[in-house]
């Protein structure tokens, strides 16, 4: 069995896949826009991902903008769990992940080890973890 996530923008994916890219030294894979579909979406729209795979070394999701008449709740129904194994790579990792968006958990150490929660600008919540 495969346990994966699905995310869905309003509109932004292709910027969040590259930021999250960037991020995790992952690529943009299995890319498709609305162009040509026989679905009802404003022209202006479909250019818009239908879906798209981010794959690298330890991360793979899916992800597409959902069509405008999609109401999306940011980010509220999902959280995305990162496990790294240097306290400070996670940190960093975590800094990065929470500029522009919302901290709830300022990332310290805990009781498992060093944890931090966070809402990216994207409305994604993040759970970072380090064990060492």
């Amino acid at each position: 069995m495969k346990v994966q996530s699905y995310l869905a923008f309003n509109g932004n994916c292709q910027e969040a896949l590259n930021f999250y890219g960037d991020l995790f030294n992952a690529e943009v894979n299995n890319r498709v826009t609305y162009e040509d579909k026989k679905i009802d979406v404003p022209s202006s729209y479909r250019q818009k991902l239908q879906h798209a795979e981010l794959k690298g070394k330890g991360v793979h999701f899916m992800a597409y903008d959902a069509s405008p008449d999609t109401p999306i709740n940011h980010g509220n129904q999902i959280h995305m769990s990162v496990d790294v194994q240097d306290s400070n790579e996670a940190e960093s990792l975590f800094n990065e992940l929470s500029k522009g968006g919302q901290v709830h958990h300022n990332f310290r150490e805990r009781e498992w080890g060093h944890y931090g929660r966070c809402t990216d600008r994207f409305g994604i919540n993040w759970m970072v973890n380090a064990k060492d």
